[in-house]
């Protein structure tokens, strides 16, 4: 699908009137990071549209990342919502794309009808360059981490984390703080972490919920980064409680199908 002048890969599951949910995946993911709670959702009757966002797997390439603002990111999902018809949707973002989902919640407030960010930064914690420099280490020696990559983003995946990494290792994202702006989400949020999370402390998300009116917070004991695969046994039930408390319109009982439909 061709938004904002280049190419989306998106995905779509699950009843057609169901409610909408739109997955956005982490900084080095594609669509294939959310295949533990796809199933799970189209299980309960939800529409779910996953795409890889711009530079990311099955999307054109990108030169570059705008991080950390995700201004280019923002105005795709609005984009691709104008395309897809969708009016209202509940938004659920892990990492980078948690990140996105409250930007994207704070200039669009009538658009999203809840929201669950996983693991996503808000400013830059210390123990955060750390953890990317770990990443970069992995990138350069582990066979089995740049195979990871490669089956998300084939022949791209080189480019993909150097976009990355260049986006996040920069001295000047020490001054970003986006909290000022999550005060203006007015739609329920809840907001996910790990305890032992390798780039965030607990207190992360604890002021993230603090700086979002009304947010729950759920810190995972035990829990890493990467928790939509690593813990979806813990996650998915904490998710779809949320959504069907939160999501607009009712849970649906319709023949449920689980292939996608991909949107050209």
């Amino acid at each position: 699908m061709l938004i904002n002048g280049h190419k989306l890969h998106v995905d779509q599951y699950g009843p057609e009137d169901g409610p909408e949910v739109i997955l956005l995946h982490h900084g080095l993911g594609s669509v294939k990071a959310w295949r533990e709670q796809i199933p799970a959702l189209v299980e309960h009757g939800y529409h779910v549209t996953a795409y890889a966002r711009w530079g990311y797997g099955g999307s054109d390439e990108r030169n570059g990342l705008d991080l950390p603002t995700f201004a280019a990111d923002v105005s795709d999902l609005r984009g691709l919502l104008k395309a897809l018809g969708i009016t209202r949707a509940a938004l659920v973002g892990h990492s980078d794309g948690g990140t996105t989902a409250l930007y994207f919640a704070a200039q669009y407030p009538t658009l999203v009808s809840c929201l669950i960010s996983i693991a996503a930064h808000i400013y830059t914690e210390p123990k955060m360059l750390p953890g990317i420099r770990g990443i970069k280490k992995a990138f350069e020696s582990d066979e089995r981490f740049r195979k990871g990559l490669f089956n998300a983003h084939e022949t791209k995946f080189e480019k993909v984390f150097h976009n990355w990494y260049d986006g996040w290792y920069r001295m000047e994202n020490l001054t970003w703080d986006m909290r000022p702006v999550l005060e203006q989400i007015t739609c329920p949020t809840l907001v996910v972490q790990g305890a032992e999370d390798e780039h965030a402390t607990p207190k992360h998300a604890e002021e993230l919920a603090e700086a979002v009116p009304g947010a729950e917070v759920w810190i995972l004991e035990g829990a890493g980064h990467m928790l939509p695969l690593e813990n979806s046994v813990a996650l998915n039930p904490r998710m779809l409680e949320f959504l069907q408390k939160y999501s607009n319109g009712e849970k649906r009982s319709q023949t449920r199908h689980m292939e996608p439909s991909h949107v050209q």
